[in-house]
């Protein structure tokens, strides 16, 4: 059977980045996703490109989910950008506080993504499906793992439609995570969120900054590849493959890939389960 995919974009910087984009939402249409996502980048900074990439994949017939972050935000700005997703068509946000550009204070009216949920359900009803993130691993600014649960179940409390997952290669992770949040009475899906591994160094980097943890033996083979690109992505296409396995069965309610904007290897995954 297959599982419900999603997929998500960063907006590209450049006119061939645009287009290169354009030519890997093609292949990855192929797998019918339930919607493509756009993100936002810190403190609001790619506003424009996330709202002109999710115009143009609505316009081409998928359901787009823009990442809306509320850091530095007005409640006058996000009440007018909400009407602008809406006139678009947007139906589905991922609502999220958001990075702080660097030397930018806290500022705005709004301190956390609970805040900006509980404000896109009191302005707009049920216009707009909510989705929120979290963390099987733990945020890396979380107190403790018992406090980032508790700001994860505000989110939901505050009116969220289900979650996605920060990327994880330990599939235990985040069994014990839905676990706890069943534990407290938080039963919307949670989707678990997947990077396929075409890069090494990319991959060490990101998960650094983001508290993603690479289990020990995947960094060693990895790092055992040197600069052997053919062999991490085929390293990379059997652990992921193995990874999205073990959800499935597990019972996940979907896969949301971070494409880095590449088709081929999420196309590869999906191919390889069959869907």
């Amino acid at each position: 059977m297959n599982l419900p995919i999603s997929l998500e974009f960063f907006p590209p910087k450049t006119p061939e980045g645009a287009a290169k984009l354009r030519i890997a939402r093609q292949s990855l249409y192929e797998l019918k996703p339930e919607f493509c996502s756009v993100t936002y980048g810190a403190g609001g900074s790619t506003q424009e490109g996330t709202f002109g990439t999710v115009s143009e994949i609505l316009a081409e017939g998928v359901d787009a989910a823009a990442h809306f972050s509320c850091v530095g935000a007005t409640h006058d700005k996000v009440r007018q950008e909400l009407a602008q997703l809406k006139a678009m068509g947007v139906k589905r946000l991922v609502a999220l506080r958001g990075d702080l550009p660097s030397g930018y204070g806290m500022g705005g009216e709004f301190h956390y993504a609970s805040d900006l949920v509980a404000f896109i359900r009191a302005e707009t009803g049920n216009d707009f499906r909510i989705e929120v993130a979290c963390y099987p691993e733990i945020h890396p600014q979380a107190r403790s793992a018992e406090a980032d649960l508790q700001a994860y179940a505000i989110k939901v409390r505050a009116g969220a439609d289900s979650a996605i997952t920060q990327y994880f290669y330990n599939a235990d992770a985040y069994f014990r995570f839905v676990e706890e949040a069943d534990r407290l009475g938080l039963h919307v899906p949670v989707v678990p969120g997947v990077m396929p591994i075409t890069n090494s160094s990319q991959l060490m980097r990101f998960s650094d900054a983001c508290g993603a943890e690479i289990p020990r033996w995947i960094r060693l083979r990895l790092q055992g590849f040197g600069d052997d690109s053919a062999s991490i992505k085929s390293f990379g296409l059997d652990v992921v493959t193995a990874l999205c396995e073990q959800l499935q069965a597990g019972g996940a309610p979907g896969i949301h890939f971070y494409t880095m904007n590449q088709a081929a290897a999420t196309v590869e995954i999906c191919k390889r389960l069959g869907w």
